[in-house]
């Protein structure tokens, strides 16, 4: 059991260089942090200011961050740190879609200034995936401020963990909520043969937990060889929906628009593998799924309702799809997920039930996108996704349900895993 003082932080070494340290109080016997009520969550970049600037003061400071790092009155950490006394931010570092957030999902990113301070923005998402040692030459310390999904294929906490392997620097994580909740786990365990920027280590599918929280999980079980302290948030509770939070809502991305989509991203992420599309270039990404094929949408979708899958309803759509996406300027059939009851999905197995229903219903038309190269080797987007190349399998072979039942033993299993890490209750 770590406890945790008033008076001093505590610091748990994991090998030679592995440390991670929270700087919160919190009561004994309870790794956790501090209780309080709904709708007053203190996001871990006010916490900072407030009563942890001297992890920085006087340090030349790099920030990986993009347009959701920012407090609860919606000024951007850049700006907080840049304005901070004794605090000298001398580098900035921009994921995916890149440091304000604009840029479309796998769109390369270059490096440049920042236009409002002028601190060079260095990008990780374009002819480099990790920070080079001139990137990294003019910091002592790292920071981290991002608002992430909690799902595995989400590229910014893969873009943390590449960081901070190879920067050789303090990393210092200003944790934020998970935002559909951080008691939830479902999906496989990545297969680590199919590691890349959408996973890379062996995690859940959905794991969970938050930024801070999966960082220590990584570095505790060694998974991750780096430095990382975590600056946990107040009052903030495991079972919260982001909208419970108190903290003002922006679009983590530019896909990811509403609560309910990143709820139903664990799994309508899937048809980014396909040849029907996940819903970019329409009003409502990740909720809508469809294909010019998908003429008999209204019986895919009754189907699918006779599955009576918890917490969700079916409808149908058309949409004409903006150009510069699958279907672009094409207007088509589409399936609708609507939330019913939100405590009730299970995001990864409705993406499951969706593929081998249109499968089904199109066994000649639906294909698999063709299989890319990349570090790991040649292997298809769906499988990438998946950290598997067993659900094609199962979709195609009608084995959907051992496959479902497989992935809740490995949820299990992780939650279980995980819990030595945890900050909040």
């Amino acid at each position: 059991m770590i406890h945790f003082t008033h008076s001093m932080p505590v610091r748990l070494v994991v090998g030679a260089v592995c440390v991670f340290t929270v700087a919160l109080a919190v009561p004994q016997n309870a790794p956790l942090a501090a209780q309080g009520r709904p709708g007053n969550v203190i996001p871990g970049v006010e916490v900072l200011l407030s009563d942890s600037l001297h992890l920085i003061k006087g340090k030349r400071v790099g920030l990986l961050t993009n347009h959701s790092g920012r407090d609860r009155k919606g000024m951007s950490t850049i700006d907080l740190l840049y304005k901070a006394p004794g605090v000298k931010l001398t580098a900035l570092y921009g994921p995916e879609h890149g440091i304000r957030g604009e840029a479309k999902a796998g769109e390369k990113i270059s490096s440049g200034k920042d236009e409002k301070t002028g601190v060079t923005v260095h990008s990780l998402y374009g002819a480099v995936e990790t920070p080079t040692p001139d990137m990294l030459k003019d910091i002592d310390v790292l920071l981290y401020d991002i608002q992430d999904v909690g799902a595995r294929v989400y590229t910014y906490p893969w873009t943390l963990a590449l960081t901070a392997a190879s920067a050789g620097k303090p990393i210092i994580i200003l944790d934020r909520p998970n935002p559909i909740r951080a008691d939830r786990f479902e999906g496989n365990i990545l297969d680590l043969k199919f590691r890349s920027l959408v996973g890379q280590h062996a995690v859940a599918l959905r794991y969970g937990l938050t930024p801070g929280e999966l960082m220590r999980y990584l570095v505790g079980t060694k998974a991750l060889n780096a430095q990382v302290t975590v600056i946990p948030m107040k009052n903030y509770k495991r079972a919260m929906w982001f909208d419970e939070t108190g903290i003002p809502r922006v679009n983590s991305s530019p896909n990811l628009r509403t609560l309910d989509a990143e709820l139903l991203y664990p799994g309508t992420v899937f048809f980014e593998g396909t040849n029907a599309t996940e819903g970019r270039g329409t009003d409502a990404p990740f909720t809508l799924i469809g294909a010019d094929y998908l003429t008999d949408h209204v019986a895919v979708a009754r189907s699918l309702n006779g599955l009576r899958l918890p917490g969700v309803r079916f409808d149908t759509a058309t949409r004409t799809i903006e150009t510069g996406y699958k279907f672009g300027g094409k207007t088509i059939p589409m399936i609708k997920v609507l939330v019913t009851d939100r405590n009730a999905v299970r995001p990864v197995e409705l993406g499951i039930r969706m593929l081998r229903a249109i499968y089904l219903a199109h066994p000649n038309e639906f294909k698999w996108r063709e299989p890319t190269v990349n570090a790991a080797g040649r292997m298809k987007g769906i499988d990438r996704l998946a950290g598997t190349d067993q659900l094609t399998k199962a979709v195609e072979a009608g084995t959907v349900d051992a496959l479902i039942a497989r992935w809740d033993a490995d949820a299990a299993k992780f939650a279980a895993k995980v819990k030595p890490y945890l900050l909040y209750r």
